[in-house]
């Protein structure tokens, strides 16, 4: 009767162990999706949220890019960027397109604002933040940073994919 306990009570605690060490891996497992996930969902300062940020990808050699993302201001006064930075870059500019005799034309631009419970979508042929004398190659995949500014002197830092955008809107072949 006692050699039967001990070797249950063994069995025992190595089901125990075995049981802790799959429920550590599925703790684990879980920790490391919810990372990921955060790290490839929105970035959110406060009230203002950065989504499905980009940049461009441009053939070596070349000068100019562009970033494209959705701004998203969950809160009730309206945001206003009045500048953007990037560790890619010279210079970084706001930029929008409009329509000029005739032709369609890109400007540089004071600000975007973005209205209390409101997106502004940057895109190709509409606002967008020009990356301009590019101080490395933009490969598809890797990341780069960008910074954008507010009025109030808020500062969102994010990371941006480099990825290939349809050829609808070449920042090469317009008047500057």
């Amino acid at each position: 009767m006692i050699i039967s306990t001990h070797i249950s009570g063994r069995a025992g605690r190595l089901q125990n162990m075995k049981i802790r060490k799959i429920s550590m891996k599925k703790t684990v497992s879980m920790l490391i999706a919810m990372v990921l996930t955060i790290a490839s969902g929105p970035v959110l300062a406060g009230t203002f949220g950065v989504h499905a940020p980009m940049v461009r990808m441009v053939p070596p050699g070349q000068t100019v890019s562009a970033a494209f993302m959705i701004l998203q201001n969950h809160g009730m006064k309206e945001r206003t960027v009045i500048t953007a930075h990037s560790d890619v870059a010279d210079a970084v500019e706001l930029h929008n397109h409009i329509m000029e005799d005739g032709m369609m034309k890109m400007r540089r631009v004071d600000a975007i604002v973005v209205p209390g419970h409101a997106e502004v979508v940057l895109k190709p042929g509409g606002l967008h933040i020009m990356l301009i004398g590019l101080t490395r190659s933009l490969e598809v995949g890797k990341n780069v940073t960008l910074e954008l500014e507010f009025a109030d002197g808020e500062r969102l830092s994010f990371e941006a994919p480099v990825q290939m955008v349809s050829k609808e809107h070449d920042h090469s072949t317009h008047d500057h």
